[in-house]
C-alpha cells in the first residue's frame, strides 16, 4: 500500500511508482503508435468513403464510465472490507490477550496464548497470499504442533483449535470459570468469523464476464478512438487518444489491484506491517525484551 505525505501537486502529477502507469504504459504507447499509424494512412483511409464521428464514441464512453465507476466501487468495497477485517483482528488480539493475562497472572501462561494468536495472525496472512508457512510458523509453534497445522487445509484454522484446547485444559484445571471460558471463546469465534471474512473476499472474485465484458469494451473504444479523432484533429490525434484511453484503462488496472486486496500490488493491504504490528503489541504486552522492528515503508512510500 502506497502512503504518501502530502506533496506540491506538481510533485503528485509526476509520481511514478504507484500509480498503475507503470503497468499499462506499453498499452498507451501502443495507443500512440497507432494515432500515428492513422495519421499516415489518413488519405487512402478518407478515400476509402468510411468516416467515423466522435458521435458514436461519446455515447459509448459515457456508458463504459458508468460502469468502471460500478466495478471501481465494487472493488474498492472490497479492499475496505478486507482492510475493516484486519482491522477488527487487532482489536480482538489485543483484548483476548488482555482476558488471558488478567484471568491467569502466570506469565508463562500468556507467553503460550500469545505465541499462538502471533501463529495465527502469520498463518492467515501467508494463507492469503499462498505462500509457505513452515519456516515462519517454526518461530512460534513446537516440533508437535507445528506438524498437527501443517497437516490439514486451513493452518490458521488448526491453531485456532490449539488456542480453544489450550482454553479448555485451563478451564478444566478450575483456572477459568464457565463465564470467562465463554468470554474467551467469544474471541475465538472472533477471530474465526476474521478468517471466513477474508476467505470469502480471497474465494469470491467479481464474477468473470461481468470483468471480460468490460475489458473488452474498454479496449476496442481505445482502438477505435484514433480513427474518430484524426479527422477532426489530425495530428493533435495521438496526443488525445492517449489522454482519453489513460483513464480508461488505468481505471480498469486499478480496479483489478483492488479486486485482490490481499496481494503484493502496490495498492494491496500491508498484511506484513499490519501482522508485524500485532505481533509487537501481543509481545510488549508480555513485557518481552526482544521484539520485530516496526515495518517501514521503502523509498517508494510503499508498505508490504
Amino acid at each position: 500500500m502506497i502512503v504518501r505525505p502530502p506533496e506540491h501537486w506538481l510533485t503528485r502529477t509526476l509520481v511514478w511508482h504507484g500509480s498503475v502507469l507503470s503497468k499499462i504504459f506499453t498499452r498507451l504507447l501502443l495507443n500512440f503508435l497507432l494515432s500515428v499509424a492513422v495519421i499516415i494512412m489518413l488519405p487512402w483511409y478518407t478515400s476509402l468513403g468510411i468516416r467515423l464521428t466522435v458521435a458514436p464514441f461519446s455515447i459509448l464512453g459515457v456508458a463504459i464510465a458508468i460502469f468502471l465507476g460500478f466495478r471501481n466501487n465494487a472493488c474498492f468495497a472490497r479492499y475496505v472490507e478486507a482492510r475493516h477485517l484486519w482491522g477488527e483482528l487487532v482489536i480482538v488480539s489485543r483484548t483476548a490477550l488482555r482476558e488471558v493475562k488478567n484471568t491467569l497472572p502466570e506469565g508463562a501462561d500468556a507467553v503460550a496464548f500469545a505465541r499462538l494468536q502471533i501463529a495465527f495472525v502469520h498463518s492467515l496472512r501467508m494463507q492469503l497470499r499462498g505462500l509457505p508457512q513452515r519456516e515462519t510458523l517454526a518461530r512460534y509453534l513446537d516440533e508437535a504442533q507445528l506438524e498437527e497445522v501443517l497437516a490439514v487445509q486451513s493452518p490458521a484454522n488448526r491453531i485456532l483449535q490449539l488456542m480453544a484446547g489450550w482454553l479448555a485444559a485451563h478451564r478444566r484445571r478450575g483456572a477459568l470459570s464457565d463465564i470467562l471460558f465463554s468470554s474467551l471463546s467469544n474471541r475465538l469465534a472472533e477471530m474465526s468469523a476474521v478468517q471466513a471474512g477474508c476467505e470469502r473476499i480471497a474465494n469470491t472474485p467479481l464474477p468473470f464476464a461481468y470483468s471480460l465484458i468490460l475489458h473488452r469494451t474498454v479496449y476496442l473504444f481505445c482502438i477505435m478512438l484514433p480513427f474518430a479523432l484524426v479527422s477532426d484533429l489530425h495530428y493533435m490525434t495521438p496526443f488525445v487518444s492517449v489522454l482519453i484511453s489513460y483513464t480508461f484503462i488505468s481505471l480498469d488496472a486499478l480496479a483489478e489491484e483492488l479486486e485482490e486486496p490481499f496481494g503484493f500490488e502496490n495498492n494491496d493491504l500491508p498484511l506484513d506491517a499490519i501482522s508485524t504490528a500485532i505481533e509487537i503489541d501481543l509481545l510488549q504486552m508480555n513485557d518481552a525484551r526482544e521484539v520485530p522492528a516496526k515495518r517501514e515503508h521503502d523509498k517508494h512510500y510503499q508498505l508490504t
